[in-house]
């Protein structure tokens, strides 16, 4: 999961052709596309506690079935057990698998509809915006369409983009999926929203991270 690291997930130069790409697709629609692209959808930092606090909880009874240490000894042991635990776990990639893949993909929607809402998607008056989500932490991918084109067009169109980005995310293309999702979006953008005499573009053409 080298994807997961603390440097940049997305190169400057990916994160122009992602920006080509949306301003490509929106040339040909009055709809607008918008990208962002996350590390995680949260930082399970009370997961993480959570966890640590437990192991930390149940080590006592095994050193004092299996050690001579005295009270105070194990109970120093606790504490380092449990900041050892927290500090490791807190830093690893495989912090979101802590808790189960379902609450793992309904943090995932929940950003990506807070995402939805922070990023103005919502300022069209035809209401045909789309939001590509990815969180790469959560192997996740969304889109989430704005009313105007969501009344028009079924979710299942959507998967299409969904799978090219999946497939891209493992082997770190994260740009050639973003591409990909962002041109068949335009297409379907553009049969339903042709562009508008004097349109506007109202959102940036490029990808958010966080």
């Amino acid at each position: 999961m080298a994807y997961l690291s603390r440097t940049a997930p997305l190169s400057e130069d990916g994160q122009r052709r992602i920006s080509a790409a949306i301003k490509r697709a929106e040339a040909a629609t009055s709809g607008e596309i918008v990208c962002v692209l996350a590390r995680a959808s949260s930082d399970y930092m009370s997961t993480t506690t959570a966890w640590s606090a437990l192991i930390a909880l149940i080590a006592p009874w095994f050193l004092i079935a299996l050690t001579n240490l005295s009270v105070r000894e194990i109970f120093l042991a606790q504490i380092i057990l449990f900041v050892v635990l927290f500090l490791i776990l807190s830093e690893s990639a495989l912090q979101p698998y802590l808790i189960p893949r379902r609450a793992r993909r309904a943090q995932a929607h929940r950003a990506a509809m807070e995402q939805f809402m922070i990023r103005g998607m919502a300022r069209k008056k035809n209401r045909a915006s789309i939001l590509i989500f990815v969180s790469l932490a959560e192997h996740y991918a969304r889109i989430v369409a704005d009313d105007g084109i969501a009344a028009k067009v079924d979710q299942t169109v959507w998967q299409d983009a969904i799978d090219a980005l999946l497939e891209c995310m493992p082997y770190g293309e994260i740009a050639e999926g973003f591409v990909i999702a962002v041109d068949k979006c335009g297409k379907v953008l553009a049969d339903h929203f042709p562009p508008e005499p004097g349109g506007e573009d109202q959102l940036p053409d490029r990808i958010y991270l966080i």
